[in-house]
């Protein structure tokens, strides 16, 4: 679950923001749309913790992430989150499985390599576990990414524009593969995204 309220952002000699209100439930999918400007990867941030509000709170299983300090809120990041980037990022010395085990080590969570490559087979990739991400396609790295932000089971799943640059077809792979790893965590699912292809799409949404 996650839901924030009264959450507010302030760049340094730059623009604020201000956020709607919103709920997501564990299990619901939520479309976030907004033309460039409107803060959408500032939200998607916020969400993910990856910057601290100005005001407001955001409530992830009940536990305020505004309130934590910066190490707490990297081991609770790793933990609860799973985050997808519109290009994915990767540490290119370490293979692909080494790659999804990393940030649960890092938060300190107890990740099994069995765990990974399960979620490798759901996204049919398991094959290259032991290839660098640098040797594997861009529409392979993208399964990867999304092998990655969900292998550890988190609350929630964030996914910053996973569409934009993609095809009809491939939009909808994209969009088909989300919703089913999410619905296999649990997870609250949301997208930030300015793609309007996603709308008839999502029946609970918010316009920036």
């Amino acid at each position: 679950m996650i839901a924030i309220q009264g959450l507010r952002f302030q760049y340094p000699q730059g623009p604020s923001f201000s956020f709607p209100d919103f709920r997501c439930d564990a299990g619901e999918h939520l479309l976030i749309l907004g033309e460039s400007g409107r803060g959408k990867t500032t939200l998607l941030h916020l969400l993910a913790g990856l910057i601290k509000p100005t005001g407001g709170e955001i409530l992830i299983n009940q536990t305020d992430t505004s309130k934590l300090s910066n190490s707490a809120l990297d081991r609770f990041r790793g933990q609860h989150i799973g985050i997808i980037f519109q290009t994915a990022h990767f540490v290119e010395s370490l293979s692909v499985i080494d790659n999804l085990m990393l940030s649960p080590f890092l938060s300190g969570k107890n990740a099994s390599r069995k765990a990974a490559i399960t979620a490798l087979k759901r996204l049919n990739i398991e094959q290259k576990a032991s290839n660098k991400p640098r040797n594997l396609s861009v529409g392979e790295q993208q399964r990867i990414a999304i092998a990655r932000a969900v292998f550890h089971q988190p609350a929630v799943i964030l996914a910053d524009e996973p569409t934009s640059a993609l095809d009809d077809y491939n939009a909808q792979e994209v969009l088909k593969m989300l919703e089913e790893q999410a619905k296999l965590s649990g997870a609250a699912l949301i997208i930030v995204t300015h793609d309007k292809r996603l709308k008839d799409h999502f029946s609970k949404q918010i316009t920036l």
